[in-house]
């Protein structure tokens, strides 16, 4: 009886929560934190793939709204220092590690993430309110330069922050600079007269569609899909450009049978016809090639280019 026992207690031992939950991941719900608040163009996103991620492994995935910072470096802080067991990924515009890090103090370095995958090209251009007498950003500085007045910038991250403040610096017009908590912020805040240009994200084109405002440059390196006409920044005058690309990131140092789920999700993601239709239809998103090895090439790439342009 007495070793009876002893073999019992062996086996519940064996089958202890720690030892029973190895190899089987997920068993408990995953959290995605996103960088912006609830409604915005990456939030949807977020929320489209954690429906998918959800049918596909089989656990509950939570979103976690994470805004504020320069691009996603709040919600890159706090990914950075979670636990590096995939049950905490983040999505985010690429900037809040490939361009962040270069011009702010954060907590987090880019290779201490390890990128999934890409998952789309924000498509995203300067905004202002419809009444004012500007059809290109050009257009803008130039009446601000005839009016001796300066212009109310809305920004999203450091990146198109600094691009216009470059742009300014050479058109020699002074820009005030306001922080924003993403899209809708910079949608109500240009509407209502508080800021006289904003960049958002994709998120621009039904308020366009609508009349309710007026984009004045694609600011990613090519025209928008949706809005041929308006001109790029480069096309402009200006050798600018802001890349919003978005990623999918965990913590660097998952364990290898657990990244590779995530990566066997990636591929099911992949052929999922009805998310890349809500991507592109709905959410104005640009494809791209989903996968690691390119999500870290591309990472590597923009961070090298943008420390160059930081230093100089």
């Amino acid at each position: 009886m007495r070793k009876f026992l002893l073999l019992a207690m062996a086996a519940l031992l064996f089958l202890s929560p720690a030892s029973a939950g190895a190899g089987t991941y997920p068993d408990h719900p995953v959290t995605v934190l996103t960088m912006t608040n609830p409604g915005a163009q990456i939030d949807l996103l977020t929320r489209a793939l954690a429906d998918r991620m959800k049918n596909i492994l089989g656990q509950p995935v939570l979103v976690s709204n994470k805004p504020g910072g320069s691009h996603g470096s709040v919600m890159a802080s706090e990914l950075a220092s979670s636990p590096k067991d995939g049950y905490t990924l983040g999505v985010s515009a690429t900037a809040a590690f490939t361009y962040s890090p270069h011009v702010v103090r954060t907590t987090y370095k880019l290779d201490d993430f390890d990128y999934i995958t890409l998952l789309g090209l924000n498509q995203s251009g300067i905004i202002c309110a419809p009444d004012r007498p500007w059809n290109t950003l050009k257009d803008a500085f130039e009446w601000a330069r005839k009016e001796g007045k300066g212009l109310t910038y809305m920004f999203q991250g450091s990146d198109d922050r600094d691009a216009l403040k470059r742009i300014a610096a050479k058109e020699g017009v002074k820009l005030s600079l306001m922080p924003s908590t993403g899209g809708p912020s910079i949608i109500t805040a240009v509407m209502g007269g508080h800021a006289d240009l904003g960049h958002t994200g994709a998120i621009l084109f039904d308020y366009v569609t609508g009349k309710k405002i007026k984009c004045i440059a694609a600011t990613i390196p090519v025209r928008l899909k949706e809005l041929p006409d308006v001109p790029t920044l480069r096309e402009q005058g200006w050798d600018e450009s802001v890349e919003m690309y978005l990623v999918l990131a965990a913590p660097k140092g998952l364990p290898d049978d657990v990244r590779q789920r995530l990566l066997d999700v990636v591929e099911t993601v992949r052929n999922d016809k009805t998310f890349a239709e809500f991507m592109t239809e709905k959410l104005h998103m640009q494809p791209v090639t989903m996968g690691s090895e390119e999500a870290q090439k591309y990472m590597h790439e923009a961070s090298e280019r943008f420390a160059k342009l930081v230093s100089k």
